[in-house]
């Protein structure tokens, strides 16, 4: 859920408070506990026909996978809607909601995306090529500070072109921040009307006197949906967001949807149309942004069955679909509907973020810990829905102990992921109000990380920062699905930590750790808790089962494996032969 619905819109996605989402992840073919039905996990070599040149005209991405840039003149557009999304795969919503309420200004307006990395004069040439007037820019968590660094340049190559900022991270506690004093203005909150409006008093007058502008949340059923601006290229290879609903009606503090009043349904058979085009154009993944997409059971079913009608008229050519769930809301209804999705089909987002209800009852989050995990519990023995669970680790009133207890009662229940999510400070969010009696201590840099709590101090919250990390990198990736058990044994925290603890200290690194020595590591840490190397070896090259192309990986990680315990044996007659 890496975007909001407009340019000023919501963030933090499904009550947690990392808001850089991961994507669907698109597996290679024959690695266990792959997620995406084979049929779909191949798809976005070839484009899809579609809506035609005059939508792929006003929208274009500044920075794709290398292509390369001809040298004609862009056309000329009096406003152009930027960002940098934190992905290639990402494809704005917000702006493209913008794009489509535009008006009368639709046809002066051009979309233009970027993604986080690439270099700030090359964005700003691509912008200033198009000789715009005003230009817009959704500014978030991930990317506010290569914003800013984008919109600093402009003002000094391009003064004369007109700024506005949009977005959740400029929103809040505006006037402090560096790129809102560049700016010419600033709208917060939702920016679907506001944006058009005031860029016609830009560019007709009479000139706005205020650079702050509250945004004016309309009502749903007068904004334009914007599905007919996802391109070819955005449904062949890119993740589409969808929404059949804005806002959420709980109060998680550390979550921007907690200022929501309530939340906002589009109308559905609307939606269900939009949806009904995308399909026809061949789109095939669909990720909802919706907070909590089982509140109202009856749309729910309605958007569900879409989906299975899809699926059992063409079950060559499935169709796969992301929601964000509350995990103690699962009615029979519902779970008849979920039982009938195939394989492959099907991911869930459960918020779980915390088992302790001291905890919760601080953070304003209600929600029953025995029916989430009896919930949890069913998906994971009755249905074929693939399970994305989230824990958040730095949370006020929490200490070590109680997270640990909390995973490993989340891991008891297997769930396929588990998100080991750290605290962030999102901008707005009340969470700000335990500061002083809990000792939150946040990096004054984006994502505004918590580092220490009076309960964790910084040294052991730099170690769940590494457990995170490496838990995606051997549990969650799916590599090591076998191998996982021998290393989490009845202590899953304790000993998963203790193995986080011996990578760092052996590697030094939580990136760039390549495969192989990944998995030499792993059974030389094994092998140093007392397992036989030749059993962990066996068991690791089940993990490898039907990927001969990387029996490499899996000789060279044995053979690591056994110099290293050569390597201590001749360290051990050595001693003894000193002594």
């Amino acid at each position: 859920m890496q975007e909001r619905a407009s340019l000023a819109g919501r963030i933090c996605a499904g009550r947690r408070s990392d808001c850089k989402r991961k994507p669907f992840r698109r597996r290679a073919a024959g690695r266990t506990n792959s997620l995406l039905h084979p049929a779909i996990a191949c798809m976005g070599s070839h484009l899809f026909a579609g809506r035609g040149q005059e939508i792929q005209n006003r929208i274009s991405l500044g920075s794709k996978r290398k292509m390369a840039v001809s040298p004609s003149t862009p056309p000329a557009m009096t406003i152009l809607l930027s960002t940098l999304n934190a992905r290639y795969a990402h494809a704005s919503l917000g702006l493209r909601y913008l794009l489509a309420n535009m008006g009368d200004l639709q046809n002066d307006s051009k979309l233009l995306e970027f993604v986080i990395g690439t270099k700030t004069t090359e964005i700003v040439e691509k912008l200033l090529a198009h000789k715009p007037r005003i230009i817009g820019f959704g500014v978030y968590i991930w990317n506010t500070e290569e914003t800013t660094k984008v919109v600093a340049m402009l003002k000094r190559v391009a003064p004369e072109v007109v700024i506005v900022l949009g977005g959740p991270e400029v929103s809040y506690e505006s006037a402090e921040q560096q790129i809102v004093q560049q700016a010419d203005y600033l709208i917060t909150g939702w920016g679907d009307v506001t944006f058009p409006q005031l860029c016609r008093q830009i560019l007709h007058g009479p000139k706005p006197l205020m650079k702050i502008h509250a945004g004016v949340q309309a009502p749903l059923a007068d904004l334009v949906m914007p599905y007919a601006l996802y391109t070819d290229e955005d449904i062949a290879h890119r993740t589409l967001y969808v929404e059949a609903s804005r806002g959420c009606p709980f109060k998680c503090e550390f979550c921007l949807s907690a200022l929501d009043k309530t939340a906002w349904p589009f109308d559905l058979d609307g939606f269900l149309a939009e949806l009904e085009t995308l399909h026809a154009r061949g789109a095939r993944l669909f990720k909802f942004v919706d907070r909590t997409f089982n509140l109202n059971i009856k749309s729910s079913l309605r958007i569900m069955q879409f989906f299975l009608d899809k699926l059992a008229a063409r079950p060559d050519d499935p169709v796969y679909a992301h929601f964000e769930v509350v995990p103690d809301h699962l009615p029979d209804a519902l779970k008849d509907g979920i039982k009938q999705f195939p394989a492959g089909t099907l991911q869930f987002e459960i918020g779980i973020q915390s088992f302790n209800p001291a905890v919760q009852t601080l953070v304003s989050r209600k929600q029953n810990n025995e029916k989430a995990a009896e919930n949890i519990r069913w998906l994971c023995e009755n249905s074929h829905a693939h399970l994305h669970v989230d824990l958040i680790a730095g949370l006020p009133g929490e200490d070590i102990d109680s997270f640990a207890q909390g995973f490993d009662k989340l891991v008891a229940l297997k769930p396929h992921e588990i998100q080991f999510g750290i605290l962030k400070r999102l901008r707005g969010t009340p969470i700000i109000r335990h500061t002083e009696p809990y000792g939150l201590v946040f990096d004054p840099h984006p994502p505004y990380t918590i580092l220490a709590t009076d309960r964790i101090d910084f040294a052991t919250m730099q170690r769940l920062v590494r457990f995170a990390r490496y838990w995606d990198l051997v549990a969650n990736s799916g590599r090591f699905a076998n191998t996982l058990p021998l290393i989490l044994g009845d202590a899953p925290f304790a000993n998963f930590m203790a193995m986080s603890d011996w990578l760092y200290a052996k590697t030094d690194a939580t990136h760039r750790i390549a495969l192989e020595r990944l998995a030499a590591l792993l059974v030389e840490w094994l092998g140093s808790r007392g397992l036989a190397v030749e059993s962990v070896t066996e068991v690791l090259a089940t993990d490898y089962a039907g990927q001969s192309h990387k029996l490499h990986v899996k000789q060279k990680a044995v053979a690591t494996a056994r110099a290293a315990k050569s390597d201590v044996l001749l360290q051990r007659q050595a001693r003894h032969l000193a002594a």
